[in-house]
Order: structure tokens, then sequence, then C-alpha cells
């Protein structure tokens, strides 16, 4: 028995196979179980279950442009060691995906119609912060954990008490989030420009505006 190294084809065709999986919604199963556990989400009216859907879309879109920044920074990225950590966290996040993923089925609800065009500018920023630099690209995901973070938190204010299960998945993803960026930071992760990051803000205040609903 041996095996050969992956050709440049064969990487190619793995992203590929990635892309459509993820903005398709055939990501592979989560490694962790998901932390809503046996509890349950139990909105009182429909318009409540079709708002803690939103914001679990929202979430999920978040997981599919997460996927894609890292895919892009990890295929440009200079060292091996900044390529290993980028996909240890696409691989977290991939748990992520999954967990929100099931909460939109168990609330009967879909993701995000748009999740392939999320993807493909999401790949390509992580692949045009990568080209920049290493430490540039690590602080791009400081900067996207930074808000990322800010945002869950926001939505364990909004999300009703009797959304149980979507409270607790939202919890240890920010948590996670939490530790991804500053795994990043101690990685030599820099500061962004603020205008940068300002217009990071903006664009997920788009993104957040547009899956909540489509």
């Amino acid at each position: 028995m041996f095996s050969r190294q992956m050709t440049t084809s064969d990487r190619i065709l793995a992203e590929i196979e990635r892309a459509l999986g993820t903005a398709l919604g055939s990501a592979p199963a989560p490694s962790r179980p998901s932390p809503a556990g046996d509890s349950v989400d139990a909105p009182r009216t429909d318009a409540e279950r079709r708002h803690v859907a939103g914001l679990m879309r929202i979430n999920h879109v978040g997981e599919v442009c997460a996927q894609a920044l890292y895919s892009g920074q990890a295929a440009v990225a200079r060292h091996a060691a900044t390529r290993a950590q980028l996909l240890e966290a696409a691989a977290e996040e991939t748990d992520h995906l999954a967990w929100c993923a099931q909460r939109l089925d168990a609330l009967d609800s879909r993701p995000s119609l748009l999740n392939p065009l999320w993807y493909a500018g999401s790949f390509a920023l992580g692949a045009a912060a990568a080209l920049a630099s290493d430490r540039v690209s690590l602080g791009f995901v400081v900067e996207t954990e930074r808000q990322v973070e800010a945002h869950l938190g926001e939505h364990l204010e909004k999300l009703p008490a009797q959304a149980a299960a979507s409270r607790a998945v939202v919890a240890q993803m920010k948590a996670d989030e939490a530790r991804h960026g500053a795994a990043a930071r101690a990685a030599g992760g820099i500061d962004l420009p603020a205008p940068v990051a300002a217009l990071m803000r903006v664009a997920s205040l788009f993104m957040k505006a547009v899956a909540y609903r489509v």
C-alpha cells in the first residue's frame, strides 16, 4: 500500500467539494455533540418561532462565512503552522455550522438562500487577507472573532428564555469564537486599521439584515 501527495488539481477539487457542501447544506457531521443536549426551543407563538429561526439563520450564515474565510486564508497562507491553525479552527466552525442547521430544522425553517453568495465573497476576502501576510491574515481572524463574539452576545439577549436549545448553542459558539480570536492573537495576529474594522462591521450589519429574512 502507498499514498500519493495531493496535486494542485486534487486540492482544487477538494475545495470545490467543500464549498458546495458548506453552501448547499451538506457539510460534514459535527465532531462534538450539540450543546443543546435534551433542551428544546418552545416558542409561544409562530411569530416568536420565526424570530428565533431568523436569528439562528443569521448564525448559520456566519458559520458558512467562517468556513469560507478560513479556507481562503489557508489556501494562500505562507507558513504551514498558520495554515494548520486556520484549518483547526475551521474544523470547530464545522461543529457550529451543523449545530445551527440542526436548530433550523427543529424550528421548521431553512438556511439562507444566498449561502453560495456569502461563501464566495467570504472566501475571496479570506484569500485577500492572507495574500497580504500571515500576520495580517491572523489579525483578520482576531477582528472577525471579536465582532462575531459581540454579535453572539447580542443574540443571547434577543433570544427568548424559552429558546433553551438555541441559547445553549449560541453560548458555546461564543466561547469557541473567543478562544479562536485569542489563539490568532497569540500566533502573531496584528490589529487591523480602524477603517478596515469599521468596513467589516458595516458588511456584517448588511449580511445580518438580509440573512434574517432570506
